[in-house]
Parts: structure tokens; C-alpha cells; sequence
């Protein structure tokens, strides 16, 4: 792939990834909610998953799934397989309370 193809492509890519959308509300709720360090974690992760996925388009995985009708059936069924896990492992996870709310002292006499 020629450089100026692939800067290009990198360019377009880092647009999409700063406008406003989904991720951004997760993490911002996870900033609202749970705090800075869990608020970076998820934009590190964030971050590193959009990575990977441009890596792997780069790479020509994206023109062997379109080749491959039959790898794109395998693709989408191990996707949706770790959804299932994913949610599963998250219902039968122990729910741990998240903000307490923090007893006041009386100020009446």
C-alpha cells in the first residue's frame, strides 16, 4: 500500500474516532459515574480495539472476509458467540453496590 494511501487512510480514520458517538457516551459515563481511572481504562481500551481493528484492515482482512462468504458466516458467528459469553458473564457476575450515599450529620438541635 503506498504511504500517501495509507496516511490517508489513517486521517479519515482519526476523524471518525473524535467525533462524538457511542464509545464517547460510555466513557463519559464511566467518567460520571466511576472516576478517572476507570474513565482512562476504558478509552485506553477503547483506543487499543479501534487500533486493532485498522491494523486488521490494513492488513487486507476486510478484502478476505468480502472474498469469503464462508469466513464472513464464521466471523460474524464467533462475534455474536462472545457477545453471548460476554453477557452471560456479566448476569451471573455478584452485583457490587456502586455509589453510596454518604451519611450526613443531623444539624437540628
Amino acid at each position: 500500500m503506498p504511504l500517501d494511501l495509507w496516511l490517508t487512510f489513517v486521517a479519515a480514520s482519526t476523524a471518525l474516532l473524535l467525533i462524538p458517538g457511542p464509545t464517547v457516551l460510555l466513557v463519559l459515563s464511566y467518567a460520571l459515574s466511576q472516576g478517572r481511572r476507570v474513565a482512562l481504562a476504558s478509552a485506553t481500551g477503547v483506543a487499543l480495539g479501534d487500533l486493532i481493528a485498522m491494523s486488521a484492515s490494513l492488513l487486507g482482512l476486510g478484502a478476505l472476509v468480502l472474498a469469503s462468504a464462508t469466513l464472513f458466516t464464521l466471523l460474524k458467528w464467533i462475534g455474536a458467540a462472545y457477545l453471548v459469553w460476554m453477557g452471560l458473564k456479566l448476569l451471573l457476575t455478584p452485583r457490587i453496590d456502586g455509589l453510596e450515599t454518604v451519611a450526613t450529620p443531623d444539624s437540628t438541635p
